[in-house]
């Protein structure tokens, strides 16, 4: 598509040769002065004299001078289409089909009712904890249908929506923030901690940047084994101040892996905020010090996301090479439900993020102008995607939770002696306490 190819992405050096003053110096002939003994001489340049250095690609130049930080910055955000909807180059309009804008804007508008819902519920203490996605939806919807089915997913804590494109069914998103004994992980997460085998998303762990070198690790894998799959790894800008995240980007470089490194630039890690967070021109400007092509999108713009997202897995795969793109985009809601963001940020930034730069609402601008999207069907949607998330949140509530014997399962392919003895003695101390243990809530 003329879209896909006309998306650019910065490369290795790109911008700085130009700012590097100096380098004609090194293209001529030079003569330089200096003193032995109280004499001044003469020493001639060779304008061949080439560096053999075996750790960079550089030429020779006889002034000093330190690179600015700003060598490589003001790098521009890709959009497709502006914050009422209307496509601003044509030639960048993925032409999606009406069917498939639809799927894309009933999977940004369910995966925002399920926040509003399970966010509640935490605040009734019906759950122990939530993170919701406001104001992100666009980066989950946009770079999941840009990918294939069997690509391999890891994400952070905040791509719920990349699993709901995949398929994965409200039920399951409600017994795993349960932990019931329908959880895929057998209740032994928190909640927001999902995963998938058959969907190949792998499962969410707390620490932040644990995935990007695993990521790392597992696309290295699939080139080995040539089986034209890519590996997208999601996670934030604070989690790209992680060691994790050099080694990540070091080894998916040199060793030349299918990769797509998809940073949520969301403007606030916790209560930390860019400004703070670092001094460079944000995630993108790191990648060309890896030797990684780069992008930044504008986040808040679906397309915008799907096709830099498509162009960099297309590429990925066939020329086996990392790929860097920075998401820009803003965090409506608080960090999680054990933070308070009006501690740390004002009223009026979140509302005009809110009403003024949402990625729903720009997406209802572009179908509604296309006829596409009206009132009348935003109220039957709204309700109908209400009823679906409050009928799997009741079955969910309802539901039995794990039997305590997983406590002590998959860890082991055959349950070792030391096992069999804790939980025997779990059994015991359970029987001789039994009024502090109600058995009937647990699945036999």
């Amino acid at each position: 598509m003329a879209a896909m190819r006309s998306v650019k992405l910065s490369g290795v050096c790109s911008h700085a040769v130009r700012q590097m003053t100096g380098m004609n110096a090194c293209r001529m002939l030079q003569q330089r002065s200096f003193r032995v003994n109280g004499v001044h001489r003469q020493q001639s340049f060779d304008p061949t004299d080439k560096p053999q250095f075996p750790g960079a690609s550089a030429e020779f130049v006889d002034r000093l001078e330190f690179i600015q930080p700003n060598v490589i910055s003001g790098i521009p955000i890709y959009r497709v289409m502006d914050r009422q909807g209307q496509i601003i180059n044509p030639s960048e309009d993925p032409q999606l089909s009406k069917e498939t804008v639809l799927n894309f804007y009933q999977k940004m508008t369910l995966l925002n009712t399920m926040d509003r819902i399970l966010y509640e519920s935490q605040r009734q203490g019906r759950i122990s904890f939530y993170m919701t996605n406001y104001g992100e939806e666009g980066t989950h919807i946009g770079s999941a249908a840009a990918l294939e089915p069997n690509d391999l997913v890891f994400g952070q804590y905040r791509e719920a929506g990349v699993l709901m494109y995949r398929g994965f069914p409200l039920d399951l998103f409600m017994a795993q923030c349960y932990a019931n004994a329908d959880d895929l992980g057998k209740g032994r997460q928190m909640p927001v901690h999902y995963g998938s085998k058959d969907l190949h998303f792998v499962t969410i762990s707390s620490p932040l940047a644990t995935q990007i070198p695993q990521a790392a690790g597992s696309a290295y894998a699939l080139k080995r084994e040539n089986l034209n799959r890519a590996v997208i790894c999601y996670f934030g800008e604070g989690a790209a101040s992680e060691g994790d995240a050099h080694a990540g980007f070091n080894f998916s470089a040199t060793l030349e892996c299918p990769l797509i490194f998809f940073c949520r630039n969301n403007g606030y890690a916790i209560s930390t905020p860019t400004n703070e967070q670092y001094r460079g021109d944000g995630i993108a400007a790191r990648g060309p010090g890896y030797g990684m092509m780069s992008i930044r999108v504008d986040g808040n713009d679906v397309f915008a996301v799907y096709n830099a997202t498509k162009e960099a897995r297309r590429r990925a795969v066939a020329e086996n090479q990392p790929f860097l793109i920075e998401a820009m985009t803003y965090r409506i809601g608080h960090h999680s439900t054990s933070d308070d963001s009006s501690a740390y940020r004002s009223v009026d930034e979140v509302n005009y993020w809110d009403k003024q730069d949402h990625p729903i609402s720009r997406l209802r601008h572009y179908m509604t102008a296309r006829g596409w999207w009206g009132e009348d069907d935003e109220r039957s949607w709204r309700k109908e995607s209400r009823k679906k998330v409050m009928e799997a949140f009741e079955k969910a509530e309802r539901r039995l939770k794990p039997k305590p014997d997983l406590l002590f399962t998959d860890v082991y392919k055959e349950m070792t002696d030391n096992l069999t003895k804790q939980r025997d003695a779990m059994w015991r101390h359970v029987k001789q306490y039994k009024e502090h243990y109600p058995l009937d809530a647990y699945d036999k």
